[in-house]
Formats: structure tokens, sequence, C-alpha cells
């Protein structure tokens, strides 16, 4: 969570952290981590950091991590990104987001993200085993892990993330006319947050995409976050649609920072996930009153409901056609638009930290 690029499970931590430091004056905590990127918390009394260098992220967890426990003479250990330490003499929580790496290996994302995949896929089975308290995001994941893993039920407990507060529609219109300047956004906008790992489904959404931009004259431009500009040009090449690059905006990565406004200023926005634990995005869009469009898989019916378009993201003419309809319906949008706030309400991080802080004072 100190790196300078922040994805879900950082971010999971970070607000956890943030509500646990307004809510509870009486336990101490200290929060480990990797030497990075520390503007996001500030120092309490009862709340200390301690971030160290490591020659890898294993020596970092297994050995460095271990030692300083026994240095600090820590009671219980919450390790909150899938795996934790072997070699433990206090009582452990594990956040376990997904169990993905377990259930398919493809190597086609990058080299970090394979190696990450094969830690996890050693380190998790053996964690579990050890864990006194397995946590999840979701009841779809919480139900893979207790048939995939053979962990009773009792040991495994759904924790819901919930909307920050900057996830909001308050903003003013100069706030974003100056986003739109500083990444060189147009009007309107598709927005989706591409990367390259496989469950993202980005060939999917380009293929829709460009299924959508044929059946239209006057297409609305596609802007993907964190996705480089080549790997959609050469989809485009075998695709024989290379003069539609046009049509999409390469802003890069955006600073976690400007995400609500990247949301607030988006005409529709895309999750069509292939596999999800849980899909916050789509609770932060909702939040910040677009439109969304989401899978029908494992669980992002149980986190959107009834709030946005589901489709099956395995078909990408089901996807084309569903953006197709909501950017030409400004009333189902705007349907939307209002089931959506109503739904990222009930997932609140102050009420998921308050359960959490219930936990940790069980284990006294």
């Amino acid at each position: 969570m100190f790196r300078a690029k922040k994805h879900g499970m950082d971010v999971v931590a970070i607000e956890l952290i943030k509500k646990l430091q307004q809510i509870d004056k009486e336990n101490n905590y200290v929060i480990f981590g990797r030497d990075g990127v520390n503007d996001i918390f500030t120092q309490t009394e009862n709340f200390q950091f301690d971030t160290f260098s490591s020659f890898n992220y294993i020596d970092w967890e297994q050995i460095r991590l271990v030692k300083k426990l026994r240095e600090r003479k820590i009671d219980l250990l919450h390790c909150t990104a899938n795996t934790a330490p072997l070699n433990l003499s206090v009582p452990l929580i594990v956040t376990l987001h997904d169990i993905i790496y377990l259930e398919q290996v493809d190597f086609k994302g990058t080299a970090y993200q394979n190696l990450g995949n094969l830690y996890r896929r050693f380190i998790v089975p053996k964690v579990v085993k050890k864990a006194n308290l397995i946590l999840t995001v979701s009841e779809f994941e919480r139900a893979n892990i207790i048939e995939r893993l053979k962990v009773p039920e009792s040991k495994v407990r759904v924790l819901y993330n919930g909307v920050a507060s900057q996830f909001n529609s308050q903003y003013d219109p100069s706030q974003l006319e100056s986003l739109r300047q500083k990444h060189g956004l147009p009007s309107r906008f598709i927005m989706f947050l591409g990367n390259t790992a496989p469950k993202k489904n980005t060939l999917n959404v380009i293929k829709a995409y460009v299924d959508y931009c044929l059946g239209n004259s006057n297409p609305v431009p596609l802007v993907l976050l964190d996705y480089r500009k080549e790997l959609v040009k050469k989809i485009l090449d075998d695709l024989k649609q290379t003069e539609l690059l046009s049509q999409f905006v390469f802003p890069g990565y955006i600073p976690y920072q400007d995400i609500p406004l990247m949301y607030n200023a988006a005409t529709l926005f895309l999750y069509p996930s292939l596999r999800e634990s849980f899909g916050l995005p789509i609770l932060e869009a909702m939040a910040c009153g677009v439109a969304v469009i989401t899978s029908n898989t494992s669980s992002m019916p149980e986190v959107a409901g009834d709030a946005a378009e589901l489709i099956d993201p395995f078909n990408y003419k089901e996807l084309s056609k569903a953006i197709g309809k909501l950017i030409s319906d400004k009333e189902l949008r705007t349907t939307y638009r209002e089931k959506g706030f109503e739904r990222a309400k009930q997932f609140t991080w102050n009420a998921s930290a308050k359960t959490l802080l219930e936990i940790y004072n069980s284990f006294k």
C-alpha cells in the first residue's frame, strides 16, 4: 500500500486503517510495509508505521517481518493481502481477497503478476491452515474458499469492502473541466480500467467497443486507464480496424485521488471482468453517479444488485449491445444513476472498520 501506483488491495487496507484510526483510541497498532511513498497516513499515539526494505517480497514477509513481530512484541497479526508468514507464534488473521491464482494459471499476465501467482499458489494453502480466522470480501468468495481449500465454515467470515467519502457526485464543474484539460479527455466518454491481467477482459472490451463503433456514425470515445496505446493498436491491426485507434484515449495511470473526478466526468463505466472477488470500482462509480455495465458472473451481481446492466463477459456482442443501449438511452442511464446512489450507500468503510475492530477485540 506504500507503492506509488495503488490498486485494489492497497485501497482496502488504506481505507480500513484510516477508519480504525478514527474509531479506536484504545488498542495499539503497528502498520508494517515495504519502503515506499507514505503520504497517506498521519502517525498518531496508538498508530505507528514501520516500513523496511528487503531483497524481495518473500524475504520481507517470511523473514524480516517475523523478526519485527518479535521485536515489537505483537499480540495479533492481520495480513491484508492474501499471504502471511508461516513461522508465527502469534494469532493470525488473513484477508483472502480471492483465490483466482489457485483456480487457473495461464501465465498471460506480466512477469510480476506470474511470480506473484506462483508465490500465492505455494503459500496460501499453508497459511489458511495456520490462520485463526480468514476474512474475505463476498459470500461468493467465501464459498469458493471453503470448497477449494477445505476450510471449516466457521473459520471464514465476510467483511465487505466500502466506498470512501471522496467518491461522490458533488464535484464542481470547473474541477471536471480541469481534469479534462489535464488528461486530454473528451466531453463525453466511456471509461474502462484496463490492464494486462487476463481477468480484466480487456480484449473483449476492445472487440465490443469496435463492434459498437461500426454500428454508430458518431461513437462516444473509449478512455482506457493504465493501458498502453501500442497494445490496443496490435489488437485493432488483428481485427483489421486500425482506423478506429483515434476513438481511443490513453491518459495512462490516473492517481487514486483523481479517480472520483474520472467517474464524474464519464458518460458510462465498463467493468465486464471475467472474475472478481468483489469489484470495488462498481460501487465507486455508482457513488459518483455514472451508469455501470458489469458482469453476471462471480461476485459482481452480489455487489451490483439491480443497479447496473449485467452482461455475459465472455460474449463481446452482448457487451457491445449494452454499450449502444445505454449510450443512446439517457433515461436508462438516469435510472441506473439513481439506483446506483442507493446501492453504494449500503457499503461503507465505517461499518466495515467497526466490524473489524470487534473481530480484533475478540482475540483479547
